[in-house]
C-alpha cells in the first residue's frame, strides 16, 4: 500500500469558511485514485501564505512525517501550494529524495524529486512561482503608491467610519469616532472608552468587541482627518471626507504618541486623588492603601514616604467631588477656560512641522556635503530640544480640554457623575491642588455619635488660576 499526504493551503480564506481547501482537496483525492494511491493523511495550513515565511505548522508536520517514513508519496494542488521560496524547496528536496518519494500535483504533472531531471522541473517551477508572487506584490505596491498620490484609498479591511468602499461615511461610526476622540483630548483613557463601547453593544469594522490596542489604531489614522497616508507618512488631502477636522486629530496623536503618556493603570489608580494629592507634612503624592481601623480595613490615602498623614479615600473623594461641582455650578465658572491661558495649539502644531523640516533639512545638507558631522550632531540635539519642548506643551494643552463639556452644563453635579475615573482625575489636575494635613488625635471639633471623624478643616484646597 502507498500512503500519500494531500497537502492543501490556501493564502486568503476570505469566506472563513475553508471552501478552497476543500476544492483543492477533492481534486488531489481524485488524483490519487487514478494513480492508485491511498490517501493516509490531509496536512491543511487555512490563511497561511507561502510567501510570507510565517510558521506552516501543517506543512512542518507533513516534512517529519516524510523524513520518518509515514508517507510514501505526496498530492498537492500545485507545486506553489507547497513552497514559493528557493530555500523551501531544497529544504523539500532534501526531505523527499532519500528515499524517492514522489510528487503529484493537479496542475504541474508529477515530480520525480529522486532524478536531477525531476530536480531540474521543480527548480524551474519555483523559480517561475517565486517570480510571479514577487511581480504581484510590486504590482500592489505600486497601486497603493499610486492611490496615495491620487488620494484615493488603497483597498483592503473595511476602515472604521466608512462604508466598504473606504469613501462614503458610516454616521453612527463617524460620530462614535469623533465622541471618543474628544473623550482622550478631555482626559479620558482608551480602555475606559473601549469598555463603554462594549457596553454599547458597539463593534469594530470586523465585528469583534474593541479593545484599547484597537481603539488606539483607529484613532491614530490620518484618514480621520481627510488625509491619505503612505507608509507610514501623510502625502497629501484624500478623496474620502474627514471624521474629525485635522487639528483634534494631530491633538489625539500628540496625547497618544507622547512619551509621558500612562498606557497602563495600576490599582493605585483605582482612587481619584492617588498620585493627585500631596502630603502637607513631606510635600510627596499620596498613593492609595488599605489602612487597618479597631473594625475593618479602609482605602485610605497615605503620604508615599513614611505614611507622614492618612485619611479615608472614599471621603475625601466624596468631598474634593462636592468642591468641584460647586465650582462648576457658578456663574462664573466660563471663566476657567479664559483664565487657563493656554497656548495656541494650531501655532504649536506649526512650530511642530517646521521643526521636523529643519531637523530634514540638516540631514539633507549632510547627505549633499554643506556641513561636516559635529555641525550636524550639534544642530540636531538643539532642534531636537526645541522639538520636544513643543510636543510637551502640546500634550499639556490637549490635556488641558479636560473642562470640555463641563462648563456650562444645565446640571454639573450630573455632568461630574457621568464622567469616568480617569477623566474625573484629569479635571482635578486642571482645577485645584489638594494638599493632606496632620489631623490631631481625638475626634474633631463638633463631632456628634453617627457622623465620620473626617475633618475639612485638614484639607488644604488650592485653586489654579
Amino acid at each position: 500500500m502507498t500512503r500519500a499526504a494531500v497537502y492543501v493551503r490556501i493564502s486568503r480564506d476570505r469566506e472563513g469558511a475553508g471552501l478552497g481547501l476543500a476544492r483543492q482537496e477533492a481534486d488531489c483525492r481524485e488524483l490519487a485514485a487514478r494513480h492508485g494511491l491511498t490517501v493516509a493523511q490531509v496536512y491543511a495550513d487555512n490563511d497561511l501564505s507561502a510567501y510570507s515565511r510565517k510558521p506552516r505548522p501543517a506543512y512542518r508536520r507533513m516534512l517529519d512525517d516524510i523524513a520518518t517514513a509515514r508517507l510514501d508519496a505526496v498530492l498537492a494542488w500545485h507545486t506553489d501550494r507547497l513552497h514559493r521560496s528557493p530555500t523551501e524547496l531544497e529544504e523539500y528536496i532534501s526531505a523527499c529524495e532519500p528515499r524517492g518519494v514522489p510528487t503529484f500535483t493537479v496542475k504541474a504533472g508529477p515530480l520525480d524529486l529522486s532524478t536531477p531531471s525531476g530536480r531540474m522541473v521543480a527548480r524551474q517551477l519555483g523559480a517561475v512561482a517565486r517570480y510571479e508572487v514577487e511581480h504581484q506584490v510590486e504590482r500592489q505596491q505600486r497601486a497603493k503608491q499610486q492611490a496615495a498620490a491620487d488620494g484615493r484609498w488603497a483597498g483592503g479591511r473595511r476602515p472604521y467610519g466608512y462604508e466598504a468602499d473606504g469613501v462614503t461615511l458610516r454616521p453612527d461610526e463617524a460620530r462614535v469616532v469623533a465622541e471618543v476622540t474628544d473623550a482622550i483630548l478631555s482626559g479620558a483613557s482608551l480602555r475606559g472608552q473601549a469598555a463603554d463601547l462594549n457596553t454599547r453593544n458597539l463593534v469594530t469594522s470586523t465585528g469583534r468587541p474593541w479593545t484599547a490596542t484597537e481603539l488606539r489604531k483607529v484613532l491614530l489614522r490620518a484618514r480621520n482627518a481627510g488625509l491619505r497616508e503612505h507608509r507610514g507618512e501623510v502625502v497629501g488631502p484624500a478623496a474620502w471626507p474627514p471624521l474629525v477636522d485635522e487639528e483634534r486629530w494631530r491633538a489625539v496623536v500628540s496625547v497618544l504618541t507622547h512619551p509621558g503618556r500612562r498606557t497602563q493603570w495600576s490599582s493605585a489608580r483605582r482612587w481619584m486623588l492617588s498620585g493627585l494629592a500631596l502630603c502637607g507634612v513631606c510635600g510627596a503624592t499620596v498613593r492609595a492603601t488599605l489602612m487597618s481601623t479597631s473594625a475593618q480595613s479602609v482605602p485610605s490615602y497615605t503620604c508615599k514616604v513614611s505614611r507622614c498623614v492618612g485619611r479615608n479615600a472614599g471621603e475625601l473623594d466624596a468631598y474634593v467631588s462636592a468642591l468641584v461641582v460647586e465650582r462648576l455650578s457658578r456663574p462664573d465658572v466660563v471663566q476657567l477656560l479664559a483664565e487657563s491661558g493656554r497656548p495656541d495649539s494650531g501655532q504649536l502644531q506649526v512650530d511642530a512641522t517646521t521643526l521636523r523640516e529643519r531637523l530634514d533639512g540638516l540631514a539633507a545638507a549632510y547627505a549633499d556635503g554643506a556641513i561636516d558631522v559635529r555641525q550636524l550632531r550639534e544642530g540636531s540635539e538643539r532642534l531636537r530640544a526645541r522639538l520636544s519642548d513643543v510636543e510637551d506643551q502640546l500634550a499639556a494643552v490637549d490635556q488641558g480640554d479636560a473642562l470640555a463639556g463641563l462648563v456650562g452644563a444645565a446640571d454639573a453635579a450630573a455632568a461630574w457623575d457621568a464622567l469616568d475615573l480617569h477623566r474625573r482625575r484629569a479635571v482635578v489636575d486642571t482645577l485645584l491642588t489638594v494638599t493632606i494635613h496632620r489631623t490631631k488625635k481625638g475626634r474633631p471639633t463638633g463631632w456628634s455619635p453617627g457622623r465620620s471623624y473626617f475633618d475639612p478643616a485638614t484639607i488644604e484646597v488650592t485653586w489654579k488660576n
